[in-house]
């Protein structure tokens, strides 16, 4: 049939040209961006599953880069310590040294005193002067707060991680079931029936006693005490008769034995005041106490908890035997997010103590501040072996919190990187096989297009040509 109102062929073909257009601008797009999806209409259940994992990679990143940032607050925070260590090692160096009373003038020890001043003052400048940010390290800001501690029955608390989650704070219950015991080994006797050499040895070391046949248990007991700072071993008379030979310390490190040297008399101890077994050696024991319902670590009186929510070290007092005592841990510490959701089971918290002179040290020693000028402790007053306690225990302080912020860097926060960095990895796969261009594909879609296109562009006109056919009837 020849018509020419209506040139159905042309629309086929033009119906044919937009098609193949609109796949060739298509194709030249997804080259272009590099993305097979650009909009909805692309591939609506691809977009929402490229989006949400588009999300879950933002997200991811950012869990990085916070872990990276808490990873340098604590490089910050260890390279002040590592400072605050040395300072420490110093003032024990000039502690022994004016304890060398016959090699040194007065006027040497007072200038061995300004010197440990200034390290001490130093020591509370690092802890006022330790920033990040604008953020306070090593001041005590990062310390956890606490309420309700009884001070009569706590020494030394320190809390190092507390998972606080949905709660405003978290109650700590200490029900301690056994208290913490001296090593202990008794002579009953009033005095000695013969000449003995005895050896007494303790913790800090051993030494040996001569005791003349006679030896009073009260004499005894002097000698014994007259060198208890070299032994870790003090007696105590034991009315009507004989004496108790005590560990300085509690605990189950701590011991006393104590021998007759071979060829010397009969010196005879034993485990109880009243008819106890024969021995020569005893141990003490450490506290046994459950915090929060758990068991915890004992030493001593000092008591270790660490759980996944709460991880804290507390030293009861010596007075302190059995029953309950409490308190509330009510905000505080360092949390760091370092996981992609923000909810308690990918957040972790840390404390760190403030290392001041007057925090370092404990009550029942005494702290770093009481050896300056004037104080308690000072090497003026001649209370070397008093002072180096102190210091030692900073040191011992400094060092477990190096220690804990070391384990948190390598333990936490880095393995948290590697393990983040595999699911961006995962992430960012799964993410471009689904939206990202196959290059390969489209390429050879883009030669077909264009094919199509250019023969589309060919038909048309052909199918244009076609009404003027008409004209040979009408004999034109």
């Amino acid at each position: 049939m020849a018509r020419i109102n209506t040139n159905v062929g042309a629309v086929v073909a033009q119906r044919h040209l937009n098609t193949a257009y609109g796949n060739l601008n298509q194709t030249i797009q997804r080259l272009a961006s590099g993305l097979r999806i650009t909009r909805g209409a692309d591939d609506p259940a691809g977009l929402i599953v490229s989006e949400r994992l588009r999300s879950e990679i933002q997200a991811v990143n950012q869990a990085i880069s916070n872990s990276q940032r808490a990873s340098t607050i604590i490089a910050t925070t260890e390279g002040a310590l590592d400072e605050v260590a040395r300072l420490l090692n110093d003032v024990q160096d000039l502690i022994v040294e004016a304890a060398n009373e016959g090699a040194l003038s007065e006027d040497e020890i007072k200038a061995n005193q300004l010197q440990v001043d200034s390290a001490i003052a130093s020591i509370t400048r690092i802890a006022n002067s330790t920033t990040f940010a604008g953020r306070q390290l090593l001041n005590g800001s990062l310390d956890y707060i606490t309420s309700g501690v009884d001070n009569t029955v706590v020494n030394a608390l320190q809390i190092h991680g507390a998972q606080f989650g949905t709660r405003a704070y978290i109650p700590v219950s200490i029900n301690v079931i056994s208290a913490a015991e001296h090593a202990a080994l008794y002579y009953t006797a009033a005095a000695t029936p013969s000449a003995v050499n005895v050896e007494v040895q303790g913790n800090v070391g051993v030494t040996t006693l001569s005791f003349a046949a006679g030896t009073t248990a009260s004499a005894m007991v002097s000698a014994i005490n007259t060198v208890s700072d070299a032994t870790g071993v003090s007696a105590t008379l034991t009315p009507p008769t004989g004496f108790v030979m005590n560990s300085q310390g509690l605990g189950s490190k701590q011991f006393v034995a104590v021998n007759a040297l071979p060829g010397s008399g009969v010196f005879q101890v034993e485990s109880a005041a009243t008819g106890g077994s024969v021995v020569n050696r005893d141990e003490g024991s450490d506290a046994v106490a459950l915090i929060n319902g758990a068991t915890s670590l004992g030493d001593g009186n000092a008591l270790t908890l660490k759980t996944s929510t709460l991880d804290l070290e507390i030293e009861l007092d010596k007075t302190f035997t059995t029953g309950t005592t409490s308190f509330a841990i009510t905000g505080g510490g360092a949390l760091f997010q370092v996981g992609p959701e923000v909810n308690s089971n990918l957040q972790v918290n840390l404390g760190v103590q403030s290392v001041s002179a007057s925090r370092l040290g404990n009550a029942e020693i005494g702290f770093l501040s009481q050896i300056q000028s004037g104080e308690s402790y000072s090497l003026v007053a001649r209370s070397y072996q008093q002072a180096q306690d102190i210091v030692k225990e900073a040191i011992r302080q400094v060092a477990v919190m190096r220690g804990r912020l070391g384990a948190f860097e390598k333990n936490t926060l880095d393995t948290n990187k590697n393990q983040l960095g595999i699911t961006m990895e995962n992430l960012m796969a799964a993410e471009s096989s689904v939206r990202d261009t196959d290059f390969a594909e489209e390429t050879s879609n883009l030669s077909r297009a264009q094919i199509l296109v250019n023969a589309g562009t060919s038909v048309l006109a052909l199918a244009q040509q076609t009404p003027q056919q008409v004209l040979s009837l009408l004999g034109r």
